[in-house]
């Protein structure tokens, strides 16, 4: 396949490849593990088989919308080239499924980190998805990086929130920033980045706190957060990234569906993606919502945070299969 053929082109992206087979085990010899064979027993390529392919993807959470959308694109695709043999089906799946995520648009995972700035990244979730371990794992990056970095705790309502930022923050190695319970996110962020300012921090990650049970006030603390950021940092937050457990599946998109409401995010984080049988859930969020993925959790430890790379993802979700 040409596909995997340029992603193996050379050693150091094969090696790099191999984490995401190894997180992506789940997706890929779970509802993906027919595939294959659905296309390979078809005697054609005809309606019933574009109907099985359909399924398929639905049930990896790629998103009914999404789903319909792109198999109508194959219907026609396989029908302009006069495709006719299973090889070359499976390869055009690939191809088109790539142009879905990119849509002619220059898409990177990297974040907006500058040298000789102060750098603020907001992160915004739910309770439960993985936000605060998300924050140190990207302290922990840029901290290699040579970067001076502030972990403040802006979830100043859930018990406990303070203190486990904070332990993250020790192992990591990472300045901390907090108030006392209660206090309000806002003024925690304002003495936050005069900290930072006062004491040559490159790079502040803010944590906020995850209620949705009513949309109102969260939009009213989220828009007040970026108000105050932006009149402390020129052009602040430079980074607003909503933390999904790639486990929830289609209630991960609704979640996002909703704080895409509220604020304006700049990307994505996927955690426990090696935990999920429904991994096309990124290529949902992208073609529903426009919104990049800058990271994928592929494991528990510090380094298991891996950028987001498509031609790594596509190969963990078809390795083995085509």
């Amino acid at each position: 396949m040409g596909f995997f053929k340029n992603l193996f082109s050379s050693k150091a992206k094969k090696e790099k490849a191999r984490k995401y087979k190894i997180g992506m085990d789940k997706t890929r010899e779970g509802v993906l593990s027919n595939l294959k064979d659905v296309i390979e027993s078809s005697q054609t390529i005809d309606d019933e088989l574009f109907d099985d392919i359909e399924e398929i993807f639905i049930m990896a959470d790629m998103g009914v919308d999404t789903v319909v959308k792109f198999v109508d694109h194959l219907k026609a695709t396989v029908s302009d080239q006069k495709i006719q043999t299973a090889e070359d089906f499976k390869e055009l799946i690939i191809d088109e499924m790539f142009k879905l995520y990119v849509q002619d648009e220059i898409v990177t995972s990297n974040l907006d980190i500058e040298d000789d700035r102060l750098n603020v990244v907001l992160f915004v979730g739910v309770n439960g998805v993985g936000k605060t371990t998300t924050i140190a794992k990207v302290a922990h990056e840029y901290i290699n990086k040579g970067k001076n970095v502030l972990m403040v705790a802006g979830d100043t309502f859930r018990a406990g929130a303070i203190e486990q930022l904070e332990t993250w923050a020790h192992r990591v190695g990472s300045d901390f920033f907090s108030k006392p319970a209660k206090s309000d996110p806002s003024s925690v962020m304002f003495d936050a980045l005069n900290y930072a300012k006062d004491n040559n921090i490159d790079l502040v990650l803010c944590d906020t706190a995850g209620r949705l049970q009513n949309k109102k006030n969260l939009m009213n603390e989220l828009e007040k957060i970026h108000r105050v950021i932006g009149r402390e940092v020129s052009n602040a937050p430079h980074e607003t990234l909503l933390v999904i457990d790639a486990t929830t599946g289609q209630n991960g998109l609704s979640q996002a569906k909703i704080f895409n409401e509220v604020t304006t995010l700049s990307g994505i984080v996927l955690t426990k993606l090696d935990g999920t049988a429904k991994g096309g859930i990124a290529l949902a969020i992208k073609e529903e919502l426009g919104i990049p993925i800058k990271y994928v959790g592929l494991g528990e430890g510090l380094d298991d945070l891996e950028h987001f790379d498509l031609e790594e993802y596509m190969y963990g979700l078809f390795s083995g299969l085509f």
